[in-house]
Parts: C-alpha cells; sequence; structure tokens
C-alpha cells in the first residue's frame, strides 16, 4: 500500500504566535487518519496570513516534500488578511473550479456566511492543493462532502493511491482505475 504524503498547513496570524491554540492541524491529521487506510507521513506547517510565506510553504510541500495532497486550513474569507487563495492560485499549473463550487455548496448546508468563502482546489506538479475552512466542524463537514473524489484526483495527476475507509468516506473511481487492494 502506498504511503501518502500529506502536507497540512494551518494558516493563522494569532495561532502562529501563540495567541491562542491552533486546531486546524489537529483536525486535519485526525480527518485523515480516520478517513485513510494508507500509512500517512504528515507535513505541519503553522504559518502566518503572509501570502509570500503561504506561496514558499506550498511551493516547499509539493516542490521538495513531494506530498500527494497539501490541505490548508484558514484565510479563506473577505477580510484584508485572508489571502490564502491568491496564494494557491499564484503556485498553481491548474485550477480545478469544482472543489471550490462544492465546498461552498456543502457549506451551505450548514451556515448562510459559506458564500464568503474563496477556497480554491488546485494542481501544482503532481501534488492537489485545496483550501479548508479554519474551523475543526467546518474542515470535517467539507471533507465528509469533498475527499469522495480526491483519491482518483490524485492518481490523475500521478500521486499515490489513496484507499479510504469505506464508514468514514468511498473514494469514487472509474471500475476501469481500480487496483486491487493489498490488505
Amino acid at each position: 500500500m502506498d504511503i501518502a504524503k500529506i502536507g497540512i498547513v494551518s494558516i493563522s496570524d494569532r495561532a502562529s504566535t501563540g495567541v491562542y491554540e491552533d486546531k486546524g492541524l489537529p483536525a486535519l491529521q485526525t480527518w485523515l487518519q480516520n478517513a485513510l487506510l494508507n500509512p500517512c507521513e504528515f507535513n505541519a506547517r503553522l504559518i502566518p496570513d503572509e501570502q509570500a510565506v503561504i506561496e514558499a510553504t506550498l511551493r516547499e510541500l509539493a516542490d521538495e516534500q513531494h506530498c500527494d495532497l497539501i490541505l490548508t486550513t484558514g484565510g479563506t474569507g473577505p477580510a484584508p488578511r485572508d489571502v490564502t487563495p491568491e496564494a494557491t492560485l499564484a503556485v498553481a499549473d491548474k485550477v480545478l473550479p469544482g472543489f471550490g463550487e462544492s465546498m461552498r455548496a456543502v457549506s451551505l448546508k450548514y451556515v448562510p456566511t459559506a458564500i464568503l468563502s474563496r477556497q480554491v482546489g488546485v494542481v501544482r506538479g503532481s501534488s492537489l492543493i485545496i483550501n479548508l475552512p479554519g474551523q475543526p466542524k467546518a474542515i470535517a463537514e467539507t471533507l465528509d462532502g469533498i475527499f469522495a473524489a480526491i483519491p482518483y484526483c490524485i492518481d490523475l495527476i500521478g500521486g499515490a493511491y489513496l484507499e479510504t475507509r469505506t464508514e468514514v468516506i468511498t473514494a469514487f473511481r472509474p471500475k476501469s482505475s481500480i487496483k486491487a487492494t493489498s490488505t
């Protein structure tokens, strides 16, 4: 079974300076460990809302750490310091608009302010980068709504073959793309 190399990035001025405890990174790691059968190698980063820092972090995780999947949390709203989407788009090779559309649709089931979100999904090399909301509950709701498409997307861009625990989430792949499991 492939090792899943996953970058998880929490973007928060206050958490990165110790004003409060970051809850994004533990929420991401817990959800992924519950959902994936693959052994996971996490590359975690807690950084401020600075576009240059976000861009450099995403480049490093994609180009040097060779992460199959990079998930960010925070910095996707309309506030002046929310620059995660701009940084993500600046490092993108391809934009996948369906991820942003789907994430907002999922969130709208829970809160009317989902229309304020500017989350994006992009490809850089063989890494899929997705911006998620900042709150642990919203992270889980969003991943529950979109993750079924992530393993096949990673297949298509040359990443690890991710296998999911079907009691948590079932990855969708065309029948011709399903490999015999190694369990």
